[in-house]
């Protein structure tokens, strides 16, 4: 069978005709997947919590982490080649499931994304009153780099509110200029780290055994240091995922089937590598291994605390440019998952060839989470803690019906043609990448007292409260307004006539 001659063609052999704005390349799909994992972000925001829960060695917990991601990515990838659609999860599973676990894959993460907008950009608050005491606006001394209290959090409502009216209007512009800015960013990390990485080694005090070092924090755990280990596993389950995002630009990349698959293995792996390298190099450099400041400031401390004011600053303004982009990677992520699953309210402005209204609605309801956060930190804390969870969820209503399909002999199918393929390897891959997937995800679930406090039982049961909140709500519609529609691809959508491609079974989009 003859190859469509462009990529609008192969969009149309799903149904849907050409509307986002194509002009992204390798690269920029690269730094979409990059930018969103953002070790200048994810790292420097949570490393304290990770050696607070398991001292140094915690860091074990990084590459075990990877590795599970690495087997989820690897499915990703094969259903990327395969499926160059917007919204990467839900259409991944729109054609591998029913419209029910399609519907409620893409709900979930939505919500995800909104959430972790609000968490992502609350760091402005952990970084930019470091740099300099005039970011720390509402508040004193004691208020730096904290959210917890509540001048601190009100201040972090403030610049994060800030940041958000940036990625909103920067979505709401175009693909193009978002990107260009995107790739500056990642760029800027990639430098940033790689000097980061060199100059904690050219500083280091100690030996590399400091990382075989528990510090005590095993006890009080049923399993004991494993028990801790367990806990400081979230921070790298909390950094190393939305990968999948260089995928969710497919309807605006060229040649996605080719270039996405690659850049959502080369954005995992290079941003897995690179944290690695920060964190052992930085437990290795910081001048008092036992300082407090570890456990509560976490690599922002180290890196002023090794070397010094002026250097220490320029790599915490190249985290601000990280976090910065993390977050425009994440506002973007959203407006396509919305855009994928609702074209009829998303739809595509026609100079900036971008939804608008998912723009808008992302930023505003981020906006009022940060709000949450000035009149209840705790609430705001568990809410961002379990956003994790809802991608866990997302990217399993992708694996699982993939798993079942390579079972059944379906996948993959018989045109698969020459694109990304795991070959004989595909099944053992999908078995191990469900299987840690189960393992995170009881793990996240845990309702431990080190993770989500026990003054109340609904905070420390969070887990469970928001996740089935936010996930009832979804169900509930979609038995309300969704269950028995029929499929088709509204006209304004449409390719042409009817839809021919796989596409076309799901519900009305």
């Amino acid at each position: 069978m003859a190859m469509p001659s462009t990529d609008s063609d192969e969009l149309a052999k799903f149904g849907y005709k050409q509307e986002l704005d194509r002009s992204l390349g390798l690269f920029s799909s690269f730094a979409a997947g990059f930018s969103y994992i953002s070790i200048m972000t994810g790292v420097f925001e949570l490393f304290f919590f990770g050696f607070f829960s398991g001292g140094p060695g915690w860091i074990w917990t990084w590459p075990a982490v990877l590795a599970g991601q690495f087997l989820v990515a690897l499915c990703f990838a094969e259903l990327a080649g395969q499926f160059p659609l917007a919204g990467s999860v839900y259409q991944w599973s729109k054609q591998l499931a029913g419209s029910f676990t399609s519907f409620f894959g893409g709900w979930i993460l939505t919500v995800g994304s909104v959430v972790t907008l609000a968490a992502v950009a609350v760091a402005y608050q952990i970084v930019l009153p470091l740099i300099s005491s005039k970011f720390q606006i509402i508040g004193g001394p004691s208020d730096v780099g904290v959210v917890s209290t509540p001048d601190g959090a009100k201040n972090a409502l403030l610049l994060a509110a800030g940041l958000v009216v940036f990625t909103t209007v920067i979505n709401m512009v175009g693909v193009k200029t978002m990107a260009r800015i995107n790739n500056f960013g990642v760029a800027a990390e990639l430098v940033g780290v790689t000097l980061l990485i060199i100059l904690l080694a050219v500083h280091i005090t100690r030996g590399p055994g400091i990382v075989f070092h528990s510090f005590g924090t095993g006890a009080g755990h049923t399993f004991g240091y494993f028990g801790a280990l367990l806990v400081a596993s979230l921070t790298s389950a909390y950094v190393l995922y939305g990968f999948d995002t260089a995928g969710s630009l497919a309807e605006e990349t060229h040649d996605p089937r080719r270039h996405a698959p690659p850049a959502i293995l080369r954005a995992l792996a290079a941003a897995g590598l690179a944290g690695f390298l920060v964190i052992v190099f930085a437990e290795m450099a910081v001048p008092n291994i036992h300082a407090p400041q570890i456990g509560t400031s976490g690599l922002p401390y180290i890196v002023k605390a090794t070397f010094g004011g002026t250097i220490g600053n320029l790599f915490l303004i190249d985290s601000v440019i990280a976090i910065t982009v993390c977050s425009l990677a994440v506002h973007a992520g959203g407006i396509r998952m919305i855009f994928t699953m609702g074209r009829a309210i998303a739809r595509v402005h026609g100079r900036s060839k971008t939804p608008l209204i998912p723009s808008i609605v992302i930023g505003v309801i981020t906006i009022a989470l940060l709000v949450l956060n000035v009149g209840n930190q705790r609430a705001f804390f568990v809410l961002t803690s379990v956003a994790i969870i809802m991608f866990y969820i997302a990217y399993m209503c992708v694996t699982v019906p993939l798993l079942i399909a390579r079972v059944r002999g379906t996948w993959p199918a018989p045109d698969h043609g020459p694109y990304f393929s795991l070959g004989r390897w595909g099944l053992p891959v999908n078995v191990l990448a469900v299987i840690f997937q189960t393992i995170v995800m009881i793990n996240l679930f845990w309702p431990r007292v080190a993770v989500y406090g026990g003054d109340h039982w609904y905070y420390q049961w969070g887990a469970f409260v928001f996740v089935g909140l936010l996930g009832g709500a979804g169900a509930v519609y979609y038995l309300v307004a969704l269950r028995g529609r029929p499929a088709a691809v509204l006209a304004e959508h449409r390719a042409g006539g009817e839809p021919t491609g796989v596409a076309a079974t799901g519900e009305e989009a």
